[in-house]
């Protein structure tokens, strides 16, 4: 925990995510709620499937879902998710301008009634 999965549309498939992923990570690990950060579990998720609108073309979308433990404050999700989206930032290149393209970040609670982890040996 935290588990940071970025989805993107095929359209956009060019973008540098490896150093976006190094740059979500690092920005989330000086959070003051990550003790640890080997806890942070990032991943890119590649959409071949998609619709923006009623358009067929010319549309894309980055969304990044932060998956914590629950218990966290309204300001420290906040501060997930603008940390998360500096890091997304950094190493955005310009959006070709056939392109509209939006990027969304939400924090999601897991229950720590469910949730479970355990290190593998």
């Amino acid at each position: 925990m935290p588990h940071i999965v970025i989805e993107h549309t095929a359209n956009l498939s060019r973008l540098p995510f490896d150093k976006i992923l190094s740059a979500v990570a690092r920005e989330l690990a000086n959070s003051p709620e990550v003790f640890d950060e080997a806890d942070l579990k990032a991943r890119v998720l590649h959409v071949d499937a998609f619709r923006v609108g009623l358009e067929d073309q010319g549309r894309a979308f980055i969304h990044v879902t932060v998956r914590i433990l629950a218990g966290r404050s309204a300001s420290q999700k906040k501060d997930f998710s603008d940390r998360v989206t500096r890091g997304m930032l950094q190493h955005m290149p310009v959006i070709p301008p056939h392109l509209v393209a939006h990027l969304s970040v939400e924090v999601v609670d897991m229950d720590p009634e469910s949730y479970r982890k355990v290190k593998l040996p």
